[in-house]
């Protein structure tokens, strides 16, 4: 499967919800999104720009779990491109053993809640991190994505194919805070960034 995506900062939740319900969007998920990534301890998926991710959605005591693989990113035009294949996964507790097993090392985490609608082809994701900027993802084939975007009101100058990463260091300047993107780093836990030096090859597929 192809993923295309923007995304960018969003500047009223509320009102930006409001303005592509008003559109016509469906919310499809409102939850806790987290995201556990996985790479071996040469980070030989990381230096093919690869990314190994479990993915779990939780709410009301109902959790899906995903397993996803995303190839090289591609810029086309203005879009984030990548290869995604994902499959879901019953017992995650025992596919973690099972990477674990296999020599591979959890290297991230990313936790959020999120708002998740679908609109006319795109999907349109609202996502709300402990301690960092709202996020809009929009992800679909291109005329769909640019239609999103018209519905949710923001400047189209204002989205971008950033990785998360690039948010988090926009974010940390502009404010002179340390962002946390995980429940670990809320409380002030930033073993995997500060394994890797501060800024130094922080780098986040999403």
């Amino acid at each position: 499967m192809r993923e295309v995506e923007l995304k960018a900062v969003v500047d009223n939740l509320a009102e930006r919800r409001k303005l592509i319900e008003k559109a016509g969007a469906l919310l499809s998920f409102e939850c806790k999104m987290s995201d556990r990534r996985y790479d071996l301890a040469t980070r030989q998926l990381s230096a093919r720009d690869e990314v190994l991710r479990v993915r779990r959605y939780q709410s009301r005591g109902q959790t899906k779990t995903f397993l996803d693989w995303k190839g090289p990113t591609e810029l086309r035009d203005v879009y984030k491109v990548r290869e995604e294949v994902t499959t879901p996964v019953e017992d995650f507790g025992s596919l973690e053993e099972i990477l674990l097993r296999l020599g591979f090392e959890l290297i991230w985490e990313i936790d959020r809640d999120i708002a998740q609608y679908q609109l006319g082809g795109a999907t349109v994701r609202f996502e709300t991190y402990a301690r960092m900027d709202v996020l809009v993802e929009v992800e679909g084939e291109p005329e769909a994505i640019e239609n999103a975007i018209d519905a949710l009101g923001l400047p189209r100058g204002t989205f971008t194919s950033w990785r998360l990463a690039e948010f988090v260091a926009q974010f940390e300047h502009r404010t002179g805070v340390r962002a946390a993107i995980s429940d670990h780093e809320f409380v002030g836990d930033y073993r995997f960034r500060d394994a890797l030096g501060r800024g130094e090859g922080f780098r986040i597929a999403n």
